[in-house]
């Protein structure tokens, strides 16, 4: 049985209590009684707002399902329609131009363009990889994936393949000339590398040269007449040739270059929300103490590879010598932010006065920046002591605004300065993506961030329109006018209100990580689009797309990107319904399919075994890194079919235990798996699923969270009392 302890107004699970006592407080200026005392306050304070904004979500999602069932049987009006949503305060008059104010904002987020890493901040050695991603070997990167197809198609062994290495040598060196080209050489021809006269030499065959641009040479380690490394700059991403004569590569490289590492994961986002399973007071002790140890700098993950025992712990920086002899450092690891819940859930671990459970968004604030304490102090993660704080699933400025007063008490309890406390602005809601600029205004002294994510908006685009018809099919919704609309108009809004420069405008998820050919052929398309970050689901993915950020300058494209016509609002709001369905069964049966083997997939891992993020194979057996957005917007898509009768529900149950079968097969090789066909009704993880689709309509905002927590704390009691 759980144990409480009484605090004050508050009833809190005692391990979380002892947590924050004894383990998250720890070496901070603030007592355990000053911290409880301000949560209680603030939290009581706090929580009739979160339950209003919810109850405002409801009334408004209510409104729009009589206007719809009333005006869409024939088309929707589209005048008429956004008088509608004006009317009901849903659509927001765009005040004057104005430009954000946010101070003391890091070089990562300000300046630097480049790949972002989103991990379960649950698993330590995820996100200690995550951390740990600022460098990568771009050579690694290359020989073990399939950007440089396999020679003869034979598949990867552990002996070293010659052959291809020297492919990646190649790819490697045309890179350099690309980015970092010399005067009147290839890099492919040099035979020596020194700095002379606080410059970089370069010999190639009898002669030397220099780099064509001599700023591009930032530094070296090791001695001025035999470096150990090279670190040349380009678009202010850092590129280190590493020099080892004796080294597996170094050894037959007529300049001794054994491998290249580059500047990849710029930032990354450790996750308490999409990408974990968070339903109880331990699983929110984990959480926050992974961050905690994360800002301490102590986070250690010991585990088994390759037949051995790997300990895993933070990187240090890179300490190097400037071309005048001075001494600099480069910061090794990637700048930590951390992803807080939204505003819909509550938690378990805390019961208020009235005995109802405390907002998870409210505690995951308090929490997160508690843990981020020690970094105020030590500065290795926030150069200039800011706490960066992605904020998900908001509905518009007031929920925004709300967001902002939960900071500031977070603030006013732990003593910090006004505006310590960053915002990341997650366009995933389609009533944000519509009040965008309203949005960022009202937190425009916090925020850094804002982005774009296909699987969530789309999945509020489906729940939001639900009467107004049958959606057309998930594949064709990337090529829908409202996206596109969606995706261009979240750039001209950050960058009309001045995010160029001072914060992240960010684009979603490469979902394939082994399908990198690909990845580098698509995802050149988010630097084009003015993104000065993107999420990639690997480190290897990181060094990968940073070539991308090398080959397109961003800042000059958002210069660029700025002068055309935004994006219309009237177009984001045109709802992706199908004029005339006239699918065939069997293009309804495979749609069916691939919407029910994603769901499975990943609740069954969800449910059964707590994981909230792994790589889940699809209907074609390709791997996709999943998260909990992808259920949203597949459940959503179900729902609505059954509800304008595209298909029916017997139809998709058939289809469900038929991909459940499937998802069995699937994870054949997994000792902890439970298979779902063998007992449809005694499948907690297949009843979670189902629950996802056949009361997809009621959900609030099509979220899957009250489903998939209800079912994973049913499975956790039995597994205790089991146990």
């Amino acid at each position: 049985m759980t144990n409480f302890t009484n605090c004050g107004n508050l009833t809190v699970n005692t391990a979380l209590y002892n947590f924050v006592n004894d383990e998250l407080l720890e070496g901070t200026s603030i007592s355990a009684d000053h911290f409880w005392e301000g949560f209680d306050k603030s939290v009581h304070a706090l929580a009739p707002r979160n339950r209003e904004l919810l109850a405002i979500r409801q009334k408004m999602q209510d409104q729009i399902n009589i206007w719809l069932k009333e005006n869409a049987q024939n088309g929707i009006d589209q005048n008429a329609y956004e008088t509608f949503l004006t009317d009901i305060g849903y659509l927001l008059d765009e005040g004057p131009n104005f430009e954000v104010a946010t101070a003391d904002v890091d070089a990562e987020i300000a300046r630097v363009a480049g790949p972002q890493l989103v991990v379960p901040i649950t698993n330590a050695r995820y996100a200690l990889n995550a951390a740990n991603a600022r460098f990568g070997s771009l050579y690694d990167a290359l020989y073990g994936t399939d950007v440089i197809p396999q020679t003869n198609h034979k598949a990867q062994t552990s002996k070293y393949d010659a052959i291809r290495g020297q492919k990646v040598i190649a790819y490697v060196r045309e890179t350099l000339d690309k980015a970092t080209p010399l005067a009147n050489a290839s890099w492919a021809d040099v035979t020596n590398l020194a700095i002379i006269n606080c410059a970089l030499e370069i010999e190639c065959g009898g002669g030397s040269t220099t780099l064509a641009n001599a700023n591009s040479f930032t530094g070296y380690t090791g001695d001025s007449a035999s470096p150990k490394s090279i670190i040349l700059t380009n678009n202010e991403l850092h590129m280190q040739i590493m020099i080892d004569h004796a080294g597996v590569i170094g050894k037959d490289d007529p300049a001794g270059v054994n491998d290249v590492r580059i500047e990849a994961a710029i930032s990354s986002i450790m996750d308490c929300e999409d990408s974990i399973a968070a339903v109880d007071a331990t699983d929110k002790i984990l959480a926050y103490g992974n961050w905690n140890k994360l800002m301490r700098g102590t986070l250690q993950d010991t585990f088994e590879k390759a037949g051995k025992t790997v300990t895993r712990k933070l990187v240090d920086d890179i300490c190097f010598t400037r071309p005048d002899g001075s001494e600099a450092v480069l910061h090794g690891r990637a700048l930590m932010l951390v992803r807080n819940v939204g505003h819909l859930m509550t938690n378990p671990a805390i019961l208020l006065a009235d005995g109802s459970e405390v907002p998870e968004g409210i505690m995951d604030a308090f929490m997160t920046v508690a843990g981020a304490l020690p970094d105020l102090q030590r500065k290795a993660n926030s150069a200039t002591g800011s706490v960066y704080i992605v904020k998900p699933k908001m509905h518009g400025p007031d929920e925004v605004n709300f967001a902002t007063e939960i900071f500031a008490a977070v603030e006013d309890v732990l003593g910090l300065d006004t505006n310590t406390i960053k915002m990341g602005i997650m366009d995933e809601e389609r009533r944000t993506t519509i009040n965008l600029k309203e949005c960022i205004r009202v937190a425009s002294k916090r925020v850094v961030f804002i982005n774009t994510g296909f699987l969530d908006r789309t999945g509020d685009e489906i729940h939001t329109s639900m009467e107004a018809g049958a959606m057309i099919r998930k594949g064709e919704m990337k090529n829908a006018a409202w996206i596109r609309a969606y995706e261009d108009r979240n750039v001209d809004i950050g960058l009309a209100c001045g995010l160029g420069g001072k914060a992240q405008i960010g684009k979603g998820m490469w979902a394939m990580p082994d399908l990198m050919a690909n990845m580098m052929e698509q995802k050149i398309n988010h630097p084009l689009a003015g993104a000065n970050c993107a999420w990639v689901p690997s480190p290897t993915a990181a060094t990968l797309h940073a070539l991308h950020y090398h080959e397109v300058n961003v800042r000059d494209r958002q210069q660029l990107l700025s002068t055309r016509k935004p994006a219309s609002r009237k177009e984001i709001l045109s709802v992706p319904t199908a004029s005339r369905p006239n699918w065939s069964d069997n293009d309804i049966r495979q749609e069916l399919r691939n919407n029910a083997q994603s769901i499975l997939g990943y609740v069954v891992r969800w449910v059964d075994q707590g994981i909230g993020c792994s790589k889940v194979p699809d209907i074609h057996n390709i791997g996709l890194m999943e998260d909990r957005a992808t259920l949203r917007i597949s459940s959503q898509h179900i729902a609505n079919w059954i509800h304008h009768g595209v298909c029916s529900q017997q139809l998709a149950m058939e289809i469900m235990k038929e991909m459940a079968a499937v998802v069995d097969r699937q994870n054949e090789g997994d000792p902890l798996y439970r298979p779902m066909a063998n007992d449809f009704d005694a499948s907690i993880a297949f009843q979670a699923a189902c629950d996802l689709v056949f009361e997809g309509r009621t959900q609030p905002s099509g979220y899957t969270e009250p489903v998939l927590h209800r079912r994973r704390l049913e499975r956790k009691i039995l597994d205790a009392n089991a146990s």
